[in-house]
């Protein structure tokens, strides 16, 4: 490896670990992450369980379809918190004292994006443990275990990348925090309670059809339920590849130009 490269995985390292660290020392954003969206699978799977035995519904455990839920609100998660923490560098004039260091622009932008790659990674194998042991099942075995850890570095990458981008262009952590909403409107217009095939009102089944989130969802279902499903899959992986390629590289635009009139 050159010296430059050495010199540039130092660097993203470096931020990583403070990406990581930092968020694990804001409670207000760890906390969240992780009860908010098991307190959801809890109150779904217990109002919803009946569900299960309407014709065409494909499984007979509500709380393996329902698993896949935590999985998208975690990646709202990584908005607000990759979003809140740069918007924060941005206000306290982290950003301007960057510019009069070695560290590059790309390697705090690498950085942030592992950490939030990294706790990403962490609150996907906490869901998994909490749903088998209240009874959900992977029906893939160990290997969809591994792609889902793929597919949710994905998704956090992509959701967080955008996050990144809106804290960048405005500079204000309650501008990122108002994405939140918007986010989660977005999952709710979706695939969340029921296939996409059962849904009976024709503006919600429209709208869930032309929800890119539908197929993140059926994509983590099909890994929990169906075991290998090379369609569901393949739309999921392309839309996220997609997310996180475009919003990653918007974000990376908008931090040259924060930094230009820096």
């Amino acid at each position: 490896m050159s010296p430059r490269h050495s010199a540039l995985a130092t660097q993203v390292g470096y931020l990583a670990r403070r990406s990581v660290v930092r968020t694990l020392r804001q409670p207000a954003q760890l906390v969240p992450a992780f009860i908010f969206p098991l307190f959801l699978l809890a109150v779904n799977t217990g109002g919803l369980q009946r569900a299960t035995r309407i014709p065409g519904f494909p499984t007979h455990s509500y709380i393996t379809f329902a698993l896949a839920v935590p999985f998208m609100q975690g990646a709202l998660f990584s908005v607000i918190n990759a979003g809140t923490d740069v918007a924060h560098d941005v206000e306290t004039g982290f950003l301007n004292r960057l510019q009069l260091t070695p560290v590059r622009g790309v390697a705090l932008l690498a950085g942030e994006m592992a950490g939030v790659v990294a706790f990403g990674e962490f609150t996907t194998l906490f869901y998994i443990a909490v749903g088998l042991i209240f009874g959900a099942h992977v029906a893939a075995g160990v290997g969809g275990v591994l792609v889902l850890l793929v597919l949710a570095a994905l998704i956090s990458l992509g959701f967080g990348s955008l996050g990144v981008l809106a804290a960048l262009r405005t500079g204000s952590g309650e501008a990122v925090q108002g994405l939140f909403p918007l986010f989660f409107v977005l999952l709710f217009l979706s695939s969340l309670y029921l296939p996409r095939n059962l849904i009976r009102a024709d503006w919600f089944h429209t709208i869930a059809n032309w929800n890119p989130v539908s197929y993140m969802l059926e994509g983590i279902r099909s890994l929990l339920i169906t075991g290998w499903d090379g369609t569901a899959l393949g739309r999921a992986f392309a839309i996220v590849v997609a997310l996180a390629v475009l919003a990653l590289g918007a974000a990376a635009l908008a931090l040259r130009s924060r930094m230009g009139r820096t």
